[in-house]
């Protein structure tokens, strides 16, 4: 945990990181495995660390990290747990910056028991806040976001901008308190799991995820070369961001 500078929306501010990136880093593991966090506060405040729909076997959440101290999460993925989670603060001001996916794999030789992805893509749709987001000056959850991001960035909507396969993306709500409406032009998606269980495929061309939700979808590239835009707005549509999916001559990427 630490504190970074990072700039957007034409101005520079300090921000709550973990691993210095926002969002944080993707915690990967098999189903069943035991995986061990230990997180080292170097930021100015206490923070604690929560680990959505996974069982931390100490119940860390409820350990408060004080700046210059350490804790280690052990994080158990059970038989039941499996796709895609998150982590987070608990607190609202530091849980605006500081979460990131948690992903259950199947365990070895486990089939998928959808047609499996050639490759697999985590997109989180966040908030961007102008104000300081702190302990001192945030003793409750921010206000309105000033922009909303995919996966950090707020795309070219708000001015600035820091051979055929199947693809899983994992979409994840980080937006405290907003429904977001989530589609990439052209494209229809296929609904695999949720919330860290695998469901009944279901089609959309778009997704509507509530506050900590995540969806994990199929995508299949079977569009001409070219760039097409992956949208996120809030149900209010008071702000919209964008990214780009690129497809080559070769590969699709992000």
């Amino acid at each position: 945990l630490q504190e970074s500078p990072f700039t957007k929306l034409y101005s520079t501010k300090i921000i709550l990181t973990i691993n210095g990136s926002f969002p944080g880093p993707e915690i990967r593991v098999r189903r069943g495995h035991t995986v061990s966090v230990n997180v080292h506060n170097q930021a100015n405040h206490a923070v604690s660390l929560d680990w959505e729909g996974v069982e931390d076997t100490i119940d860390g959440s409820k350990n408060t990290i004080q700046p210059g101290r350490n804790f280690t999460y052990n994080i158990d993925s059970n038989r039941d747990e499996i796709g895609t989670l998150r982590w987070q603060a608990t607190r609202a001001w530091a849980a605006a910056t500081a979460h990131g996916a948690f992903v259950i794999l199947p365990v070895a030789n486990e089939d998928y028991p959808f047609p499996a992805p050639t490759s697999d893509q985590t997109i989180i749709l966040g908030e961007w806040f102008r104000e300081e987001l702190t302990e001192a000056n945030q003793t409750i959850a921010p206000g309105s976001a000033d922009a909303y991001t995919i996966n950090g960035h707020p795309g070219e909507t708000y001015g600035c901008s820091n051979g055929q396969g199947l693809y899983l993306i994992r979409v994840i709500n980080a937006v405290a308190n907003e429904t977001m409406v989530f589609d990439i032009e052209k494209h229809r998606l296929t609904i695999v799991g949720q919330n860290g269980t695998y469901t009944n495929r279901s089609f959309t061309s778009s997704l509507n995820l509530a506050p900590g939700q995540v969806i994990d979808v199929l995508l299949c590239p079977n569009q001409n070369v070219g760039h097409y835009y992956i949208t996120a707005r809030s149900s209010s549509s008071r702000h919209i961001t964008n990214g780009i999916l690129r497809y080559t001559t070769t590969t699709t990427s992000f």
